[in-house]
């Protein structure tokens, strides 16, 4: 699974400093926050969205960047929000789970909707991060391998062993050749 971090984004791109917002659009909706009043400078993106913007469907699980569960999507890519500072994010657009369902009808996302139809989740904590990552890769592969989906979700700890099912619910929606390209936003 390839995430971006600071580190690979570059300290000096897109941040945020004590005298200046950060606007960041997330699921389509945009956010001015001001460091020091809304935002910390040492909060992560994580925090942010769950504890300041609501969006809780952003799962902390390790806090450390080793099991995925807080995987969003930053300009298209998945990274991991628990890695990631709020200041970094100034001009980005995030996706949560929440952002993946139709504004319009209100429809789940095919992958989405494919999890739920092949089980692909047990408590589910983990669910949010590995759909995200897998929507990532399916964005700009539509057509992956098994291998190729092990390879991509390999970073994602799930500790209800139902990786497989998820294994079984891409190679499902990718073999029915549904429309992947539904956006939300």
């Amino acid at each position: 699974m390839k995430k971006k971090n600071r580190d690979e984004e570059g300290a000096s791109q897109g941040v945020a400093t004590a005298e200046k917002n950060v606007s960041l659009t997330v699921n389509g909706k945009r956010h001015e926050l001001l460091v020091g009043k809304d935002v910390n400078p040492e909060h992560t993106l994580a925090h942010t969205l769950r504890e300041t913007l609501g969006y809780t469907g952003t799962k902390i699980a390790c806090d450390h960047g080793s099991c995925g569960a807080c995987t969003v999507l930053m300009d298209g890519e998945a990274v991991l929000s628990c890695m990631t500072l709020t200041v970094e994010c100034d001009g980005k657009n995030i996706t949560t789970i929440e952002g993946l369902e139709n504004a319009k009808t209100r429809e789940l996302h095919p992958l989405q909707q494919a999890f739920i139809d092949n089980t692909a989740f047990q408590c589910g904590f983990c669910t949010p991060g590995i759909i995200l990552s897998a929507k990532a890769m399916l964005d700009k592969n539509p057509s992956p391998t098994e291998e190729e989906i092990k390879q991509e979700l390999a970073g994602h700890y799930c500790r209800c062993g139902s990786q497989y099912l998820v294994i079984k619910a891409i190679l499902a929606l990718v073999g029915k050749g549904g429309d992947l390209s539904e956006r939300a936003i």
